[in-house]
């Protein structure tokens, strides 16, 4: 559902979580009532699913498309669908891409393959989204990864290439870090100003959003929407002293979630906080080695309730 509008893609989106039953399947159940969940507040205007915090690069074929269709049934009708791509075989890749759009996905955003990180091949790079932006007709968004992911972070020039490919009408700019992320608002204001840059690094979102946004795309919206929603809000109003509160809330629970080592358990440790919540039983991911110590545990809850306070009943 793109609005008709000149910024239709303007707004927060929740980077959705994939439940897990007993014997490891797709929970569709309570993935649909995580849609809902996730899109009630206002200022929520549409999701991003099989991102990472969706486990992409964990699941099977068939079990990315369903995640698209259970969204676009549940919630296709009014909140914007973006399905993520992420595959190191580009005939994969865009044969995933077909498959989101065949199940009802409104945009893609293509994710840089996990070897990238070894060494950045700027034709390669061009090459692999030149293809999927050709294999289907849709808007594509781009992701500006972590500066601390290596080659997976565009340079400049490479990201200025990707900037001039038709059909890219937003980035995912998740740099981690504000000065680059300014950078790269600035590049992208230049030569491509039609593209929409959307602060998504979940432990910077106040100064991301103070120095210039049109939206974020964040998985911290899954367990928090209100507060995100409150949070873009009060930016976009100039209320600093609302943003304030709001990050001075939320804070120490994403501190706790992305910046504690190992960070590739931000996944775990947001189920976590829905089992908290009491709206999941178990926080199952599809990484064996999956745990959370009692300690931290503990951390998370109690980071988590401060937190709650903002999101109402």
């Amino acid at each position: 559902m793109i609005p008709a509008s000149l910024t239709p893609f303007r707004g927060v989106y929740a980077a959705t979580l994939v439940p897990f039953l007993e014997d490891g399947t797709l929970d569709e159940a309570r993935f649909t009532q995580h849609l809902w969940d996730c899109t009630r507040a206002e200022g929520i205007v549409g999701i991003l699913c099989n991102g990472h915090a969706g486990e992409n690069h964990l699941l099977t074929r068939e079990e990315k498309r369903r995640v698209v269709e259970l969204a676009a049934d549940t919630i296709g009708k009014d909140r914007i669908i973006v399905s993520g791509i992420l595959s190191e075989d580009l005939d994969e890749a865009c044969l995933h891409a077909r498959d989101a759009i065949a199940a009802g996905a409104d945009a893609l955003l293509v994710f840089p393959p996990f070897s990238w990180a070894v060494s950045q091949d700027h034709d390669a790079i061009i090459a692999h989204h030149a293809a999927i932006c050709e294999a289907v007709d849709v808007p594509i968004m781009l992701y500006q990864s972590s500066v601390g992911s290596g080659g997976m972070a565009y340079s400049l020039p490479i990201l200025e290439s990707l900037l001039r490919l038709p059909g890219i009408v937003a980035i995912k700019e998740g740099s981690w870090e504000t000065n680059a992320y300014d950078k790269h608002r600035r590049l992208a204001a230049r030569v491509a100003p039609h593209v929409d840059v959307m602060a998504s690094g979940d432990e910077h979102l106040l100064p991301c959003f103070a120095i210039g946004t049109t939206g974020s795309l964040v998985s911290l919206a899954a367990i928090l929407p209100v507060s995100l929603a409150k949070l873009w809000r009060a930016m976009e109003n100039d209320d600093l002293p609302a943003a304030r509160r709001v990050h001075d809330a939320i804070q120490p629970l994403a501190n706790l979630i992305y910046g504690r080592a190992p960070s590739g358990r931000a996944t775990l440790r947001l189920k976590a906080c829905l089992v908290m919540q009491g709206k999941w039983p178990s926080c199952r991911t599809r990484k064996a080695s999956d745990i959370i110590a009692p300690e931290e545990w503990q951390e998370l809850s109690a980071a988590l309730h401060d937190a709650m306070a903002l999101e109402g009943p």
